[in-house]
């Protein structure tokens, strides 16, 4: 996407499974077979039990905004036409926390365990970004 300058997601060995299902608009995590845990950021192995036998796994997409930030300054000429934006960190009903914007709500009126659901955002070509937005509950 030409026009798009914000820093593009680079997947790693073993991250790639996630943004292949992003581009697909479906949110996949790693789910221990062992013991059942779920995870993120994308590992090699369960940060529970540190066994290797995981699947990827559909979500639900819903979680709550666990904690923020409203970024008011630009510190990359792409987000200059967005400030101020909000930056989340969403726990996930199944547990594991991503970082992530908040959008289609003011900064000013997100608050701290506010109901959320995964929207996909497709950057072109490039990759698919998750965000979410307000759910009710």
């Amino acid at each position: 996407m030409p026009d798009y300058k914000k820093p593009s997601p680079v997947p790693s060995v073993e991250s790639k499974p996630h943004w292949e299902a992003l581009r697909q608009h479906r949110l996949l995590l790693q789910r221990c077979n062992a013991c059942g845990h779920f995870w993120f950021p994308p590992a090699t192995h369960c940060p529970n039990c540190t066994a290797v036998d995981f699947a990827w796994t559909p979500v639900s997409g819903r979680g709550k905004v666990f904690s923020y930030v409203v970024y008011h300054r630009v510190y990359h000429p792409g987000f200059a036409g967005e400030v101020p934006y909000t930056v989340a960190l969403v726990e996930l009903e199944e547990g594991p926390r991503m970082i992530s914007n908040v959008i289609g709500i003011p900064p000013d009126q997100v608050v701290c365990e506010m109901p959320v659901q995964v929207v996909f955002e497709d950057i072109g070509d490039v990759a698919t970004l998750p965000k979410f937005m307000p759910r009710l509950r």
